[in-house]
């Protein structure tokens, strides 16, 4: 296969949104904001064929369904013994029985979308044909099923016309590479231009949207592209994953686009005060913002499947269609950080701060050795008190792809949006810093550090901004952060306000550091590396342990104590403040 190139020729010059904008740029409230106040949730049919081990079929619809914000039900058309190994055995029920089911649910529920997934024969793919054109849905995703991912056959070969004649009664069709080329009774396409030309040729002859799956060619980018009736195209990047855990990818991304493409439509009907019955229309945006909410959930999906530790090993093991509800639910926890509970160590010693080793519970996890060295005792117990938190930090999907330069621009744009609102009260608790200090250096170090967030790295982020939409205000994070980093400052001992300002010369320090052995002339955020991992900021971070490590000598124990929540707190403030843009938009 040759390589594929990073983007298709044809996809749009911006991909990804700015936060809180939609593709064309036209401001837009982020999905997790509309969820917050119950929206309606999009009633998705799947028709399709069973999968007993739960990887594939109406199994992974239904569960794909309900990950993407919507109500899932079900109709079969095939029962099948399969597994992660291969399809084993087929029985198709009586023909009466599939009338019989969707009469069952059409009649009782108003359906907003419907996923039709794996048909089997020629008698079936009319039957479900003949019924959709008697009961219109806004919206049909159809996921061609030919071959399975284990390469079993679960189309008949003489059933392939009959499916080619559905094509134009649906508004999208996912196929993998080996089914487009079926469809179009070519060759499989080796490349994305050559899958492009079949798609748009299936789109102008078809008038339905083409989704171009990546994940059968090659190279880095393992995106999704939607290619319209006029052949235009959108293309959603994500990079490709080294994982077996693939089983049920072609029915979990067609149902959960199938699904976004019912909130789009129910956002656009609440939008327009539209009357019972009254549909709109999915725009080419619709389309592509779906398929970028589809592609990154799957992504994420496939990443954790082999965590699910389901299957033999000798086959292809299901992903993990509830790896975002988990991590979404662990970022929601309202139960106290550990360090601001714990008063003994796990050897029973009180946490008194008489001396460093009584200072913090021990991290679980070795911190390592920091690129900028503690000044002394008490800066060496909070870096190895925070190894745990600090690991968290540089496992984030936002940090690894930040190093690598994958991260999507719209995540960077919402990080950074933040950041520019963060540094302007950062800038006010070094000030404030800097008067209560009890030297002439410390105060001189504050203050210039209190300017320097104001002027050079608002400077960056202003200018990166300054042609991109902001959310205009600060997220609930930020300013958590931002308000405990001022009262500290202002309102505590002058070691605890000291404390709390240090993780964000500290750490970003370190993150820089650690990222910068990527940086390039070419890496689309060098200049973030630049700045973070370079000398003269660890220059100023060294000063800053200094002043801290000075703070902790002259410090009585309570107040130690004190001060070293305050420095752990702030640590996990940084772990949350990186990780807001994928909680607010992935």
């Amino acid at each position: 296969m040759a390589e594929q190139p990073t983007a298709p020729s044809c996809a749009p010059t911006t991909t990804n949104p700015a936060p809180g904008a939609s593709a064309s740029g036209n401001p837009r409230e982020p999905q997790t904001a509309r969820a917050a106040r119950a929206a309606r949730v999009p009633r998705v049919l799947s028709i399709a064929g069973t999968d007993p081990s739960g990887g594939a079929g109406i199994q992974a619809d239904l569960k794909s369904i309900a990950a993407s914000g919507g109500y899932g039900m079900c109709v079969t058309t095939s029962l099948v013994a399969q597994n992660t190994c291969g399809v084993r055995e087929v029985f198709t029920p009586p023909l009466e029985f599939l009338t019989a089911q969707l009469a069952a649910v059409f009649d009782d529920v108003a359906v907003d979308a419907v996923k039709i997934g794996m048909l089997g024969d020629a008698d079936t793919i009319r039957t479900v044909r003949t019924w959709l054109s008697e009961h219109p849905v806004p919206v049909v995703v159809l996921d061609p099923v030919m071959i399975a991912s284990s390469g079993d056959r679960l189309l008949q070969a003489e059933a392939e016309q009959a499916l080619r004649d559905l094509v134009p009664l649906v508004d999208v069709i996912t196929p993998n590479i080996p089914e487009l080329a079926v469809l179009c009774q070519k060759e499989p396409a080796q490349t994305f231009d050559e899958a492009h030309e079949q798609a748009a040729n299936l789109a102008a002859a078809t008038g339905t949207t083409v989704i171009v799956k990546g994940g059968h060619l090659c190279g880095q980018d393992a995106g999704n592209t939607a290619v319209f009736l006029d052949g235009t195209c959108a293309h959603v990047r994500t990079p490709r994953l080294d994982s077996r855990n693939t089983h049920g990818t072609g029915c979990s991304l067609s149902s959960s686009l199938a699904t976004r493409l019912g909130v789009e439509l129910l956002q656009h009907t609440e939008a327009a005060g539209h009357a019972a019955g009254q549909q709109s229309v999915l725009t080419s945006e619709d389309t592509h913002r779906a398929l970028q909410w589809s592609t990154r959930w799957l992504h994420e999906s496939i990443a954790a499947g082999a965590g699910l530790q389901v299957g033999s090993g000798e086959g292809h093991g299901p992903v993990d269609h509830a790896a975002r509800a988990r991590r979404l639910e662990a970022a929601a926890s309202a139960y106290p950080w550990h360090h601001l509970l714990a008063t003994t160590d796990s050897e029973g010693n009180i946490l008194d701060g008489t001396s460093p080793e009584r200072l913090l519970p021990v991290s679980p996890v070795p911190a390592g050795e920091a690129v900028v060295k503690p000044a002394g005792p008490w800066t060496a117990a909070l870096w190895a008190a925070g190894g745990e938190t600090w690991h968290q930090i540089l496992d984030l999907p936002f940090v690894r792809a930040l190093g690598d330069g994958t991260l999507d621009e719209d995540l960077f744009a919402f990080y950074l949006d933040q950041d520019a609102l963060y540094l302007r009260d950062y800038s006010r608790a070094l000030a404030t810093l800097s008067a209560r200090a009890d030297t002439a250096e410390a105060q001189v170090h504050w203050a210039a550090g209190a300017h320097e967030a104001i002027a050079a790295e608002s400077q960056l982020h202003e200018g990166w901004l300054a042609n991109r939409v902001r959310l205009g205000g600060p997220s609930p994070i930020t300013m958590g952060y931002t308000n405990f980093l001022r009262a500290s400052a202002a309102g505590d001992d002058y070691v605890v306000g000291a404390a709390a300002i240090l993780p964000c010369y500290w750490l970003y320090e370190e993150v820089g550091a650690v990222l910068s052995s990527q940086n390039h002339a070419d890496h689309p955020y060098a200049e973030w590396l630049s700045m973070y991992g370079g000398e003269e900021f660890a220059a100023d971070v060294a000063r800053s342990l200094a002043e801290v490590e000075r703070a902790f000598e002259a410090a009585s124990p309570a107040q130690r104590v004190r001060a070293a929540q305050a420095y752990l707190s702030a640590c996990v403030y940084e772990r949350e403040f990186f990780d807001q843009a994928h909680r607010a938009l992935r």
